[in-house]
């Protein structure tokens, strides 16, 4: 059986992200993904908002299961007995990023391996920053993050609760 991860913030969740899962869940037998809880690091939506979004969007992938981690990611992958990590990338920058990651985690663990997804090009664009801007000034995020997690960025918004 062929199990990998997905790891990231999820914060929020973007069309981008659920491309990289549908594609992931097809070419593997079980994914899970693992959405990061970094106590250093301040998040818009809570580890419990963005898992059961999550949830509710990958509902109709069976072999998908969504989890929180808030330690290393090659501890987490150990503990689950998983050696291949799934990285999502737009661009270049991305790719710098994520190849300095994975040779940071091929170092604590020469057992893991990530494959590098390149985004569907109509995610291109999208990073999480810029979608909570343009929500932040109540502009449409139609296109860039599923209709629930809109409502969600709207009604954080509205509550003045972001952040």
């Amino acid at each position: 059986m062929l199990k990998a991860a997905f790891p990231g913030s999820f914060d929020p969740p973007t069309l981008g992200h659920l491309d990289i899962i549908r594609r992931a869940a097809a070419i593997f037998d079980e994914l899970v993904v693992v959405v990061a809880e970094n106590r250093r690091k301040k998040y818009f939506f809570s580890a419990e908002e963005r898992t059961s979004m999550l949830r509710r969007l990958a509902a109709d992938h069976k072999n998908v299961s969504i989890t929180v981690c808030d330690t290393l990611i090659v501890d987490f992958l150990q503990k689950q007995d998983i050696k291949l990590l799934v990285r999502g990338v737009r661009g270049t920058d991305d790719f710098s990023y994520e190849f300095e990651l994975s040779m940071m985690n091929r170092a604590l663990d020469p057992r893991i391996e990530t494959i590098f997804m390149t985004t569907a090009p109509e995610y291109f664009v999208l990073r999480s920053s810029s979608i909570k801007e343009l929500a932040s000034f109540n502009g449409n995020t139609a296109g860039m993050v599923p209709p629930l997690v809109a409502e969600a960025l709207r009604e954080k918004f509205r509550r003045g609760s972001a952040g």
